[in-house]
């Protein structure tokens, strides 16, 4: 009776006992009201944070959309980050199973014989077989710790999906428009070369007719090979740029050539994302998530080193037959059983236990700045892409007037060095100045996409 009831007794310790060690907090961060990026974080503030989901669509760019949809489940970072949530899922139901008791069989035959001549000379046999179980009791928590910490790191592995899913949108999207954009420029050289040719075609003539120098000639000539020259490095950027995207993909280099060999725009869009309030990231971005994550689970690793510092207690049971004689094995005089509570606890262990437990809390106190760290780079991250956005948005106003005025401006020079009212050199400094401004420009929408896609990352659309 004094038996079951100290086992009754070490049953109840185990189901009701606190959890030793430390209970996780989120660290208190210093985030500010609202975004200091101005009018237009307000404004987005009071937009639908679904925009934020399938992010990469706002764009309207069918290609663009299909490459990041494929990229997010075939891309081989994806997939390795997939293959670290099934271990993390593993390893979170291997710490339930310390939670139930074990069992194991055994069974034996033995042989030995004694040799000389004497009475107990002879062969011998015994047959062993049994059974035996144990379950240890969570009296103080360690097992609910670990069970905690593998939780937590499942979070944090599921978490890291999800961020590797966010950049390799975001990569891909990017990527997509640096294509864009170098065809783009391939564009804007090859329809300045026409023009500059032409003007080049005229210097020839009117020098046939004694009305131009041969200086205008070869500066002309000059200005035509000086284009010339952009485009085999533009062509190899944009094959190089294709290739990439493919490997994003886990394809072959060469597998997207022919279905982004056509030139298209630099898609476009929206610069005013829902940001919302700088407390939204805590939930929204995966990084964040997941560093929350791990400061979770180191902090319940705290618990379990702390739980090496009492006893353990057990609950041990028995049952085996021993024989001379295989065929008594079966029989109730053959049969050993026993049943019974014990503990076991390390009393002194040469302070590895206290060594383990401050081992513990400095990496927790390691995880918990790596979340510090994380929140204060991500609410950067969104500033920098707000106020790029909008300064973006500026610049390419200018260089749209820019460009309209270039492109006047080498109308009429051309018409006034025809008539012989003008120098070539006014002809050849509208010329590199219209160049300059329509490439800038193409350089501008990369910058404006840029820019989106930085702020869509950063605010952890998607995901």
């Amino acid at each position: 009776m004094t038996s079951i009831k100290s086992v009754l007794v070490l049953l109840g310790l185990g189901f009701t006992a606190c959890a030793v060690g430390p209970d996780f907090q989120r660290p208190a961060g210093v985030l500010p009201a609202t975004w200091g990026a101005g009018k237009q974080a307000a404004a987005a503030a009071a937009a639908d944070p679904a925009a934020l989901v399938s992010w990469w669509r706002r764009f309207h760019d069918p290609k663009l959309n299909a490459l990041v949809e494929q990229a997010v489940e075939a891309n081989l970072d994806v997939r390795q980050a997939a293959a670290r949530l099934r271990q993390a899922r593993a390893e979170r139901q291997a710490a339930t199973a310390p939670f139930w008791p074990w069992l194991s069989a055994s069974g034996s035959e033995q042989q030995s014989d004694v040799g000389g001549s004497g009475p107990g000379a002879g062969n011998y046999r015994s047959y062993r077989g049994g059974l035996s179980a144990a379950w240890e009791l969570d009296v103080f928590g360690g097992k609910r710790r670990t069970l905690e910490s593998a939780n937590a790191r499942l979070a944090a592995s599921a978490a890291a999906l999800d961020a590797t899913r966010l950049s390799m949108a975001a990569e891909v999207a990017l990527t997509y428009c640096q294509l864009r954009s170098i065809q783009d420029q391939l564009v804007v050289a090859r329809r300045n070369l026409g023009t500059q040719q032409k003007s080049a075609n005229i210097t020839h003539e009117r020098r046939g007719a004694g009305f131009a120098s041969d200086l205008d000639v070869v500066n002309s000539d000059a200005l035509v090979a000086n284009t010339k020259a952009q485009l085999p490095r533009l062509e190899t950027n944009a094959r190089q740029t294709a290739h990439a995207l493919a490997v994003l993909l886990a394809r072959p280099p060469a597998d997207l050539l022919g279905l982004l060999a056509d030139s298209s725009p630099v898609p476009t869009a929206s610069v005013a994302v829902p940001a919302g309030i700088p407390s939204d990231l805590l939930r929204r971005r995966p990084d964040i998530r997941s560093a929350e994550a791990n400061a979770h689970a180191a902090t319940a690793r705290i618990g379990v080193a702390v739980a090496d510092l009492f006893p353990k207690f057990s609950l041990t049971g028995s049952l085996s037959q021993q024989s001379a004689k295989l065929t008594d094995w079966l029989s109730p005089t053959a049969r050993v059983s026993g049943f019974g509570p014990s503990f076991n606890w390390a009393l002194f262990q040469g302070g590895s236990i206290q060594a383990n437990i401050r081992v513990q809390e400095a990496l927790r106190d390691e995880a918990l700045l790596a979340y510090r760290k994380t929140v204060l780079v991500a609410l950067q991250e969104v500033e920098d892409a707000m106020i790029a956005g909008a300064n973006e948005l500026k610049r390419r106003a200018s260089l749209t007037e820019a460009v309209a005025a270039n492109r006047r401006a080498v109308e009429l020079s051309t018409e006034l060095y025809t008539a012989g009212q003008t120098d070539f050199i006014n002809v050849l400094s509208a010329q590199r100045s219209l160049l300059l401004s329509e490439s800038e420009f193409t350089l501008s929408n990369l910058a404006l996409a840029s820019d989106v896609i930085a702020l869509y990352k950063a605010l952890g659309g998607g995901w």
